[in-house]
């Protein structure tokens, strides 16, 4: 099955429409309860995830009737819904409200997230910033693009390779387990600047559009990166996971370090975690 650009379109609209119904009449406007705490303080879910995610579920259902819809919150109900992933014709992998701790704070830095996967391989994803309205899409093998609600289309393009005393990005290392969480921060100062916004979304959205060099992440739930991780790929930039091995949705653990290019992914993986962590492999293809 292939994915077309235009699909592409119906998928950012069905996201669009559910955070004009569902997300945004939330935002700041959350009742008793509205927020509840899953794994810790800094993993939360909010009444506007469960109904974004229901009302893009149904959305989607409607568009592709043979899809498998997987989202967030439904797999945090049934871990099992993520084994289908490798074996399905098309699957699509939701995260309705991505920065959920942003939104329940009412920090408008959240996003919404669809990623198409056919047979194992992402094919196509949508970030949509809900509050200004526009989108970012990525298209296998064509490229990648933001979008505004007129339209107006502008492609994307990662920056251009730098020293790492000169790159600045994004380093999730909270979410880090020991001693690597202790190694990564102490060599944060070897590059220019390191920062977190809590939100994947707007991360890769930056990074795909050349706004910073690199981003780091350790949690590898497909809701999160898959849609991301081809955004980047498509706007020219290298991923690999910390051990050199390519990125894949199926995949949950093993870090993603996203560079411009395979020389500055090497340089900023042996500047922040040595050379070769955990024993991998050197890095090798496209990732």
């Amino acid at each position: 099955m292939i994915i077309t650009a235009k699909q592409t379109t119906v998928i950012a609209e069905i996201l669009r429409e559910a955070a004009e119904r569902e997300i945004l009449p939330r935002f700041r406007n959350l009742g008793a309860g509205g927020v509840r705490q899953k794994t810790s303080a800094l993993d939360v879910v909010t009444d506007a995830d469960e109904a974004g995610e229901r009302a893009i579920t149904a959305g989607l259902q409607r568009a592709f009737p043979s899809a498998c819809v997987i989202g967030e919150e439904a797999s945090e109900k049934d871990a099992s819904l993520l084994d289908r992933l490798a074996s399905v014709d098309l699957a699509f992998v939701v995260d309705p409200v991505d920065g959920t701790i942003n939104f329940a704070s009412g920090l408008p830095l959240f996003g919404v997230m669809a990623a198409a996967i056919v047979k194992g391989e992402v094919a196509a994803g949508v970030i949509l910033d809900p509050i200004l309205g526009d989108w970012s899409t990525a298209l296998r093998g064509e490229g990648a693009w933001n979008e505004t609600a007129e339209r107006r289309r502008t492609d994307l393009k990662v920056a251009a390779p730098a020293p790492v005393a000169e790159m600045n990005g994004a380093v999730s290392w909270h979410l880090m387990p020991e001693p690597m969480r202790s190694l990564v921060t102490a060599n944060l100062a070897k590059v220019a600047a390191g920062f977190v916004y809590r939100c994947a979304a707007h991360e890769y959205r930056l990074a795909a559009a050349g706004r910073c060099h690199f981003l780091v992440f350790h949690k590898l739930m497909p809701w999160d990166h898959a849609a991301g991780w081809l955004m980047h790929r498509e706007a020219g930039g290298y991923a690999a996971r910390f051990d050199g091995s390519p990125y894949q949705p199926t995949q949950r653990e093993g870090g993603l370090i996203c560079a411009p290019d395979r020389s500055s992914w090497m340089e900023l993986r042996d500047a922040l975690f040595g050379s070769r962590p955990c024993g991998g492999p050197e890095p090798s293809g496209s990732g």
